[in-house]
């Protein structure tokens, strides 16, 4: 990390905002051929949906806030964050990435994660932002405005620092982890495994699959699992509807013990665990129905929770597992990046050994990184014919 590192802009003394739609297209068409560092700051205490309350751009070194009321209302950015062509530089994007997608209602896309990059180019796993521009560029960052309220104006001096330096540091972080990312032939591993996080992202929000979160519900039959599907559904929907967290609407447990107990009536409701009187009394009618007609249907999920792995393949797992670590420290790339255990997880259930299929593994960058360990895990997994 000590090789020259690109120069980082400083924060602007003056014309720090971008207080209209034009004055944000203009800027936009402005640096239309640059990567755009984003940042959002919102909040998020007791709602489901967070509330936006300041989106910060950089460009070219210019360094720029904006209202959330100014940008929602300009085609242009809508249209930057929509093109897969214009590099959106981020670190650690996931609730950006949720922001925009409610906030908007779109998807963004040629998001680059920038948390994700630096790990790729060797600065370690998930490390914070703050310590990797301290590492890096020497500056250590105040953390004051961490808490602040976003949504209060006018913001303080310090605030606006506090913001600007959120973009300040991406495009010269970028330009060090291509370069790092080049040395070691993994140029397009920082769009790929970007793409990848924010499909899982989006994936893992989609209502109709978010009982397969709900991992203490796998002991639960398909039958039951279809009743839990169907009330993690009507909480989502009522989560959104109310825009309340989920828990204060009703706890995972509690919504396990449902299915699991399927009651019939108001006072067998009351008596599963984890579900206070004043659901009962609020939604109590709108439970049972809910109960009623998943059972009625007769159908089953296409998808079962996952189940724990047996002790073979717990077995199995650490011993591919080894020869994954293997390839990461000889790429000099994080394990947990490399071999995600939910990936790993579902190779050794759905694996087919007798083609030798790697799935997920034989794609991108992670087939390069693990080429010279690959026969050796093929034939790990061809033994698990043994194990079932």
């Amino acid at each position: 990390m000590n090789q020259a590192l690109p120069t980082v802009p400083p924060i602007p003394d003056v014309s720090r905002w971008l207080t209209t739609v034009d004055e944000l297209d203009a800027w936009l068409s402005g640096h239309r051929d640059q990567p755009l560092a984003l940042d959002t700051e919102f909040e998020r205490v007791s709602t489901f949906f967070p509330i936006p309350g300041l989106v910060q751009l950089g460009a070219g070194g210019s360094l720029k806030l904006v209202d959330p009321s100014v940008a929602e209302q300009c085609t242009r950015f809508r249209e930057t964050l929509a093109d897969s062509e214009r590099p959106k530089l981020l670190y650690a994007m996931g609730e950006d990435l949720e922001l925009f997608r409610h906030w908007l209602d779109l998807e963004p896309r040629g998001l680059l994660d920038l948390q994700l990059g630096s790990a790729l180019a060797g600065a370690g796993f998930s490390v914070g932002y703050a310590r990797l521009v301290e590492s890096l560029f020497g500056e250590a960052l105040d953390k004051s405005a961490t808490r602040s309220d976003w949504l209060a104006r006018p913001l303080t001096p310090a605030q606006e620092e506090y913001a600007l330096d959120d973009v300040r540091f991406l495009e010269p972080l970028y330009r060090w982890v291509t370069e790092r990312l080049a040395e070691r032939g993994l140029e397009s591993a920082l769009a790929e495994e970007s793409d990848r996080f924010a499909a899982d992202l989006l994936a893992q929000s989609e209502p109709a699959d978010a009982y397969l979160k709900l991992k203490g519900g796998w002991q639960l039959p398909p039958e039951k699992q279809q009743v839990l599907r169907a009330l993690v559904v009507w909480r989502e929907q009522e989560c959104r509807r109310r825009d309340r967290p989920r828990n204060r609407v009703l706890a995972d447990p509690a919504l396990i013990g449902i299915a699991d107990r399927l009651p019939d009536n108001a006072g067998a409701l009351a008596a599963v665990d984890g579900v206070p009187p004043v659901v009962v009394r609020r939604f109590g009618d709108q439970l049972l129905a809910v109960v009623r007609e998943a059972r009625q249907s007769g159908e089953v999920p296409g998808v079962l929770i996952d189940r724990p792995l047996t002790r073979p393949q717990q077995d199995l797992y650490r011993r591919i597992k080894k020869s994954m670590v293997r390839a990461a420290e000889q790429a000099d790339v994080p394990v947990e990046l490399l071999a995600p255990r939910k990936r790993l997880e579902a190779l050794l259930r759905e694996g087919n050994p007798a083609k030798g299929d790697l799935g997920f593994f034989d794609a991108g960058w992670r087939a390069q990184v693990l080429a010279s360990e690959r026969a050796g895990i093929v034939a790990l997994l061809e033994q698990q014919e043994n194990y079932d």
